[in-house]
């Protein structure tokens, strides 16, 4: 697999895992609508909830393709 080839099968990684996530993520925040927790809890699950999708998918929207490491000419 080409350089090229190997960043965009990153891209799509990256995408598919974000994807992954946010379901995750709206089907918690579903779950605890329907629970009966009360306004104070739901409030502070919800936004537990939001600081933990926030530290999980930043990452994963920020990153920054780095070139891939190769040997150096002459190597072996």
């Amino acid at each position: 697999m080409g350089r090229e080839e190997q960043r965009q099968a990153m891209r799509r990684t990256r995408e598919e895992l974000i994807a992954q996530l946010q379901e995750l993520y709206q089907q918690a925040f579903e779950r605890i609508s329907q629970e009966d927790l009360g306004e104070g809890a739901i409030a502070r699950l919800t936004q537990l909830l939001l600081r933990s999708r926030e530290a999980a998918i930043t990452p994963l929207e920020e990153e920054i393709e780095a070139p891939l490491i190769t040997r150096a000419p002459g190597e072996a």
